[in-house]
């Protein structure tokens, strides 16, 4: 089992609802101090990162694993919102994508992401992938403090 140093909140932005269900779980089973907040579509992600209409009381993401090819508002335009936007441009963003476009991949690390993730096709290989994901991002990586807590954290 995965064990995050502390818990840990992240923002699953993905349209497809089987990839959705098989990523939670993953991530789920193996760690047990996450919080996984999943939304289908960049309009949702956007309300979910800005806190506004149901999303006002969620919590902000440590981490996004973002998809590209969504619905309305598309993986790069949220990449280029969290960019833009002081109060969340320090959060990681992985991109798990089934493109193997190279123009994508370059387009999401000129936009930001932190990583670029090609979907498994497989069932076993995308467990794998995810739980690799997960080892990394959760236990091994040191994720920067979101602006508000580095700020009270200081003063404590």
């Amino acid at each position: 089992m995965i064990v995050a140093r502390k818990a840990t909140d992240i923002l699953l932005v993905e349209d497809n609802p089987a990839d959705a269900d098989l990523t939670r779980e993953v991530l789920i089973e193996e760690n047990d101090h996450l919080r996984l907040n999943a939304v289908p579509d960049g309009e949702q992600a956007i309300s979910f990162l800005h806190r506004t209409g149901k999303f006002s009381d969620v919590p902000r993401p440590d981490i996004i694993i973002l998809d590209l090819n969504l619905p309305g508002i598309d993986g790069r335009r949220i990449l280029q919102e969290l960019m833009s936007n002081r109060d969340l441009n320090n959060i990681p963003i992985i991109i798990f994508s089934s493109s193997q476009a190279q123009d994508d991949v370059l387009s999401s690390y000129r936009l930001g992401a932190n990583c670029y993730i090609q979907k498994p096709v497989d069932f076993d290989q995308f467990r794998n992938t995810v739980k690799s994901v997960g080892l990394y991002w959760l236990l091994i990586n040191q994720a920067p403090v979101a602006v508000g807590a580095a700020k009270s954290a200081a003063h404590s």
